[in-house]
């Protein structure tokens, strides 16, 4: 982690984070980063050993706040519910919502049943929905709020075999943009992160998939998902952290209903 992260989240300390799908890949880069630049940090996922795993190393991470593991299930409105509740007794409230948790499961639209349809939407979209109902009530009633959905260049352009990730992703970033203009006059702000292929689980998925599925070896497979990108390259998940980092800052307070894609110059090209 650079050395300056804390003078780059000037202002953010004392700060309370929630971050859905916080535990590895990109949601754990982004504990990393606000933990370090003095927010209090909630990481979420179905997961509790791997929660409580992921929280007592963010923790330790020099100059890291306080780091906090509880489960959830974005998926399940009982599970959201009670965790938001369990947070509000435990930790206070909520001043920042980062949206990350995230599935991507392939197959042509023929073979797209409804089970995997329905998946892809509760987790990708209804769940960063469920989140946000829980956190706005207290944001609206501050002069402070960061609602971070981590949604994806597939939010963006069209992908060929992913149409039911696609669509929720699509669903995400239409979200961010009407709830940004229902907040503008409030000290909200709501914004999407669209990554294209980073180096985490999902893409590692990915090349499995296309190992399997063609018998290209995992350097090659790892090869023509980063040809996508016009750099060349896997997207680090610390680059999308970073630009959670500046969301959050104060000095953003104008970025709003934007839809911010990290992907080296891809959607440009599409």
């Amino acid at each position: 982690m650079p050395e300056n992260t804390e003078n780059e989240g000037k202002g953010l300390r004392g700060r309370i984070a929630l971050i859905t799908g916080g535990s590895r890949g990109i949601g754990r880069a982004i504990a990393e980063t606000l933990a370090q630049a003095g927010v209090t940090v909630v990481i979420t996922g179905r997961d509790a050993t791997r929660l409580a795993a992921g929280a007592a190393a963010i923790g330790a991470l020099p100059g890291a706040s306080a780091v906090y593991g509880i489960a959830l299930d974005v998926g399940d409105s009982a599970s959201v519910a009670r965790t938001f509740a369990d947070v509000r007794e435990r930790i206070g409230r909520v001043d920042i919502l980062v949206n990350n948790a995230g599935e991507a499961a392939s197959a042509p639209f023929h073979r797209t049943d409804e089970a995997l349809w329905e998946r892809m939407l509760q987790v990708n979209l209804t769940g960063a929905w469920r989140c946000t109902r829980e956190v706005l009530p207290h944001l609206m009633k501050s002069d402070y709020g960061r609602i971070i959905n981590i949604a994806s260049t597939a939010g963006l352009v069209g992908y060929a075999y992913v149409s039911a990730y696609v669509a929720a992703k699509h669903g995400l970033v239409g979200l961010t943009r009407s709830l940004a203009l229902e907040t503008a006059r409030t000290g909200i702000t709501v914004n999407a992160v669209c990554p294209g292929y980073t180096d985490t689980d999902i893409v590692r998925d990915a090349v499995n998939n296309i190992v399997t599925k063609t018998g290209k070896s995992e350097d090659e497979a790892r090869a023509a998902l980063a040809a996508v990108n016009p750099q060349g390259r896997l997207v680090q998940p610390e680059e999308v952290a970073r630009c959670v980092l500046w969301l959050c800052s104060p000095e953003a307070r104008s970025i709003t209903g934007q839809s911010i894609a990290i992907s080296g110059g891809e959607v440009m090209t599409r």
